[in-house]
C-alpha cells in the first residue's frame, strides 16, 4: 500500500510538470508598487510562521520526540504548496459551486494565475501574489493540528491526513468564508485573517484526533527544551504582523489597524496569563507567557481589521482567561490533546470570533447591529460540527489505508527513532 501511495504521489507531480502553465502574459492592468512589495514581504512573514511553529512545538515535547514533531510542521511548507498549485487554490477560490466549495478546474495547475490583478479578490496586487499569500495559510493550519497527536502518529499516515484535511476541510471552509460567493461571507461573517479558516478548523479537528486516537502510552514527561518555546513564540508573533496585517491585501489604514491590535492584543494576553497563574498560586512560567502570547493572537486574527485599540486589548484579556480555564479543565479530563491545540486555538478562534461579532465597527452587537453577530453564532456551529465530524471522519479513513498510530513499543522509542532514525543529543 505504501508503495502505491508514493507512486500516485510521483504521478500527480508529473502530470503538473507536463501540463502545468508557467505562461504569464503581459500586464494590461496597472498593479500598486507599494501594495505589491508590502504584500510580497507579508507573505514571507507568514511563511515563516511555520518553522516558528515547528520550534514551539519542538521545545514542548518530551526530549525523544522532537525531530518528528517539529518535521510535521515544517514537511508541510512542502506538501502543501505542491498541493495548492496543483488543486487548492481552485477549491478555495475557483468558480463557486453554491458558495461551498470552487470548481477545481478553475485555476487547475495555476492556470489563469498571473501577474494581472484580479478585482474579484485584489485589485493592485497581482494574482499571482494574492494566491501565494493565501498558500502561507494553507500550509499553517495542518501544521497547527499536529501539536495534539504529537508522539503516536506515523509520518506517512500524517501526509495523508494533511492531504485530505486541506482538500476536504481547509479548502471548502476558505472558500465559504473569503470567497466573494462564499456562503458565510454572503451572510456578512467577518474573519480579517483566518480566526474561522484557520484556527478554528485546526482546533476542532486537533479535538477529532484526540478521540480517535485515545491517550499517549506515557504522559506528563517534561519539556524538552523552553527556549526553543520562547524562540517559536517570537517568530510566531513576528509571522503573524504579516498573517494579520497582509490580510488587508495592500499598504492602507486596515494594515496598520491590525497590526497596532495583533501587537496589543497578544501582549495583554501574555500579561494577563502570567498574571492569572501567580494569583492561583502557580509560577510566572515562561511558558505560560508564551501560550498566552500565542492565544492573543489567536483571538485578535478574526477582529484584527474590525476593532479599535481599547476593543484588542479586552480580546486578549478575556481569550486569554478562558483559554487558561478550558486547558485546566481538558487536562483533567480523559482527552489527551498533547500540546493543548484545541484550547489554544479552537476555544481562542471561538472567542475570537464572537467578539468580532459583538465589536466589529458598525455592524457589531454594540452598534447595535444583531443580524451580523446571530450570523457569527450559526457559522461558528456550521464550522465546529463539520470540522470535528469531517476530521473525524479523516482519521478513520486515512487508519484504513495506512494504520495512523504507531505501534505501542515504537511509541515507547519515541518517533524520532522510530520514524525518521535520527535523534538529538
Amino acid at each position: 500500500m505504501g508503495k502505491k501511495i508514493n507512486f500516485i504521489v510521483l504521478f500527480v507531480l508529473v502530470i503538473f510538470v507536463l501540463f502545468g502553465s508557467n505562461e504569464y502574459n503581459e500586464l494590461k492592468n496597472s498593479i500598486d508598487t507599494g501594495d505589491t512589495a508590502w504584500m510580497l514581504v507579508a507573505s514571507a512573514f507568514v511563511l515563516l510562521m511555520t518553522p516558528g511553529l515547528s520550534f514551539f512545538y519542538g521545545g514542548m515535547i518530551d526530549k525523544k520526540n522532537v525531530i518528528s514533531t517539529m518535521l510535521q510542521s515544517f514537511v508541510a511548507l512542502g506538501v502543501i504548496s505542491v498541493l495548492w498549485v496543483v488543486i487548492g487554490f481552485s477549491l478555495a477560490f475557483g468558480e463557486s459551486i453554491g458558495g461551498i466549495i470552487g470548481n477545481p478546474l478553475t485555476y487547475l495547475n495555476f492556470n489563469d494565475v498571473g501577474l494581472d490583478p484580479n478585482p474579484e479578490f485584489s485589485e493592485t496586487i497581482p494574482f499571482l501574489l494574492f494566491a501565494l499569500f493565501q498558500l502561507k495559510f494553507a500550509i499553517i493550519t495542518p501544521a497547527l493540528i499536529t501539536g495534539s497527536f504529537a508522539g503516536r502518529v506515523r509520518f506517512r499516515s500524517y501526509i495523508l491526513f494533511m492531504v485530505l484535511f486541506s482538500i476536504f476541510i481547509y479548502c471548502p471552509l476558505a472558500h465559504m468564508t473569503w470567497h466573494p460567493e462564499g456562503i458565510f461571507r454572503n451572510w456578512g461573517v467577518l474573519d480579517f485573517a483566518g480566526g474561522t479558516v484557520v484556527h478554528m478548523s485546526a482546533g476542532f479537528a486537533a479535538l477529532a484526533g484526540t478521540l480517535y486516537l485515545g491517550k499517549r502510552k506515557m504522559e506528563g514527561e517534561e519539556h524538552a527544551n523552553v527556549p526553543f518555546i520562547i524562540l517559536g513564540t517570537g517568530l510566531l508573533w513576528f509571522g503573524w504582523f504579516g498573517f494579520n496585517s497582509g490580510s488587508a491585501l495592500g499598504a492602507n489604514e486596515d494594515a496598520v489597524a491590525a497590526f497596532s491590535n495583533t501587537n496589543l492584543a497578544s501582549a495583554t494576553a501574555m500579561v494577563t496569563w502570567i498574571f492569572y497563574e501567580r494569583m492561583h498560586g502557580r509560577k510566572m512560567s515562561a511558558v505560560g507567557a508564551c501560550i498566552g502570547a500565542v492565544v492573543g493572537l489567536v483571538a485578535i486574527t478574526p477582529a484584527a481589521g474590525f476593532v479599535t485599540i481599547g476593543q484588542a486589548i479586552f480580546i486578549g484579556f478575556i481569550s486569554s482567561l478562558i483559554s487558561n480555564w478550558a486547558i485546566r479543565k481538558m487536562r483533567k479530563s480523559e482527552l489527551d490533546d498533547t500540546l493543548d491545540v484545541f484550547p489554544s486555538h479552537g476555544i481562542g478562534g471561538i472567542s475570537g470570533m464572537i467578539l468580532t461579532g459583538v465589536f466589529a465597527s458598525k455592524v457589531g452587537l454594540v452598534n447595535g447591529v444583531y443580524e451580523t453577530f446571530f450570523y457569527h453564532l450559526l457559522a461558528l456551529m456550521i464550522c465546529a460540527v463539520f470540522c470535528f465530524f469531517g476530521s473525524l471522519l479523516l482519521f478513520k479513513v486515512v487508519d484504513v489505508i495506512l494504520k495512523i498510530r504507531v505501534r505501542p513499543d515504537q511509541e515507547i522509542r519515541g518517533l524520532d527513532i522510530s520514524q525518521h532514525g535520527e535523534k538529538i543529543d
